[in-house]
């Protein structure tokens, strides 16, 4: 049985050495592993990935943490075939949603799809095309808590490890972003930091830059400051106005965003305050 382990905790000495041991215990072999001490909170964070003769993830989880309980970390260990359950928002603009609709397809996303959420009707046929069952919740600034509660009883009741806003064009509340800290991925159509909020490239074109970009991060309360997952940039020329930015920078945010959320997905990303350690 082959299983992945996180764990992040204050730095100190024997950190890897009872891990280590801790994976013998149980009979098992590293087959891949990273880590590293962040210099700035001083947490240390490590994946494993290792084999082990027992098919007994409670027994295993158990002995690990015993072995690691004197340095109180933040511990998850999981089958490699068990995936993370992802929940989509999806808006009107459809272009993140179909790339991770076709990579979960084909097996390149390792993630389990059990519903698309959407204050629109516009993608339902694309969803449930795809065999992805669809929830329409519509919002607005007086129904804004009810959708917000019904959107966590779909996380509750699909039993949901993370939600990803593939473009959903909704500011949410204080209470729902504490709710899924840590849990929420979002694109953001633009190289953050800089040219935040509205038309993010009409206001690239308007300064000439030469390079968009499009940013993964997780969502907070402060809207578009969360911990950055994943970014990219592509190079453009003066000769490309507004309208092709917008075309250009969407095979970005598709990149980026599906990046982003297999990293997650695979446990590859450690929250460090208002950074990430990310293990690609």
């Amino acid at each position: 049985m082959h299983y992945v382990l996180t764990l992040s905790c204050p730095d100190r000495p024997g950190i890897v050495r009872a891990l280590a041991e801790g994976v013998v215990s149980v009979g098992g072999n590293i087959v891949e592993n990273a880590q590293f001490s962040d210099p700035v909170t001083g947490i240390f964070c490590m994946r494993t990935h290792f084999e082990a003769d027992r098919d007994d993830t409670d027994g295993v989880r158990a002995a690990l943490a015993a072995q690691v309980a004197a340095y109180q970390p933040m511990l998850t260990i999981r089958p490699v075939q068990v995936r993370r359950r992802a929940l989509i928002m999806v808006s009107k603009f459809d272009h993140c949603l179909v790339d991770l609709l076709y990579r979960w397809q084909i097996g390149e996303l390792p993630v389990e799809l059990p519903v698309v959420v959407s204050n629109h009707e516009d993608c339902r046929e694309i969803v449930e095309r795809a065999g992805v069952p669809f929830e329409h919740i519509p919002v607005t600034g007086a129904t804004k808590p009810e959708a917000e509660a019904a959107l966590l009883g779909l996380v509750e009741e699909h039993d949901v490890d993370f939600v990803v806003l593939a473009r959903y064009m909704q500011v949410l509340s204080d209470d729902l972003c504490r709710t899924l800290s840590g849990r929420m991925i979002n694109i953001h159509h633009s190289f953050l930091p800089g040219f935040k909020g509205a038309k993010p490239y009409h206001q690239a074109y308007a300064r000439g830059v030469k390079l968009i970009g499009a940013t993964a991060h997780y969502v907070t309360a402060d809207l578009d400051e969360g911990p950055i997952i994943e970014q990219d940039v592509v190079r453009v020329s003066h000769a490309d106005d507004a309208s092709t930015l917008v075309s250009i920078g969407r095979d970005v945010e598709r990149r980026v965003l599906s990046h982003a959320v297999r990293l997650h997905a695979e446990d590859r990303v450690f929250l460090t305050g208002a950074r990430t350690v990310v293990f690609d």
